[in-house]
């Protein structure tokens, strides 16, 4: 058993020899060994963790509606969810609020009442 660090992943390749896909084990599709530091191997996991993390801020935003939509349903009550996600819920709506306000000033895209 190698350890993770060590470890060296098997990458898939597109017709243009991009990395599409990286594995731990190897196969016929996944035959190509490449070191982890390898700079197409950090890139390609760098542009995974980015895909990632716009999805978590658009997820984040999904379950912020869920739960507003389950409140307002009266299906849950809003002190019912732990007070740290109380908390939160009520920092982000206020946010929201405030940048929406900031919005509303806006008249058109040079004009700023």
């Amino acid at each position: 058993m190698c350890r993770r660090i060590v470890c060296m992943p098997y990458v898939i390749r597109n017709q243009t020899g991009q990395i599409v896909s990286i594995s731990d084990k190897l196969d016929t599709a996944c035959n190509e060994e490449l070191a982890l530091g390898h700079p197409e191997v950090q890139a390609f996991l760098e542009a995974a963790k980015q895909q990632l993390s716009s999805s978590d801020a658009e997820t984040i935003r999904v379950l912020e509606d869920l739960v507003e939509l389950l409140i307002r349903k009266k299906l849950i009550l809003f002190t019912d969810l732990p007070d740290a996600a109380q908390q939160k819920l009520a920092e982000r709506q206020r946010m929201r609020s405030e940048l929406n306000a900031l919005h509303d000033l806006m008249v058109g895209e040079e004009d700023i009442l």
